[in-house]
């Protein structure tokens, strides 16, 4: 999806410096709204509530166009991230019971 959308410009995919300084203020644009809800920073009373989905899906966004323009499969490296948490982690927490 996020491939088709980028492949309609001339222009492409920006440079991996360039998509991770956009990661970065993305992340800030989350880390903003989370202390505003969570933390002791309260929004001003004219500043309008912000979407903790829509932060993340930026963040996503950027993430695949990083991965996309690398020729990473993101399928493919979370189920090895997954794998490798699952072993390594076993036991590191309580389990629920069933």
């Amino acid at each position: 999806m996020v491939d088709r959308w980028i492949g309609q410009y001339k222009e492409g995919y920006f440079s991996p410096l360039t998509n991770l300084a956009r990661l970065a203020e993305e992340v800030g644009e989350l880390a903003r709204e989370i202390n505003h809800r969570f933390g002791e920073k309260t929004k001003r009373k004219d500043e309008a509530e912000g979407s903790l989905a829509l932060e993340l899906a930026d963040i996503l966004f950027v993430v695949v166009c990083i991965a996309n323009s690398q020729g990473i499969d993101l399928d493919q490296a979370f189920g090895a991230m997954m794998q490798k948490v699952s072993a390594r982690d076993a036991e590191r927490w309580t389990k629920k019971e069933r």
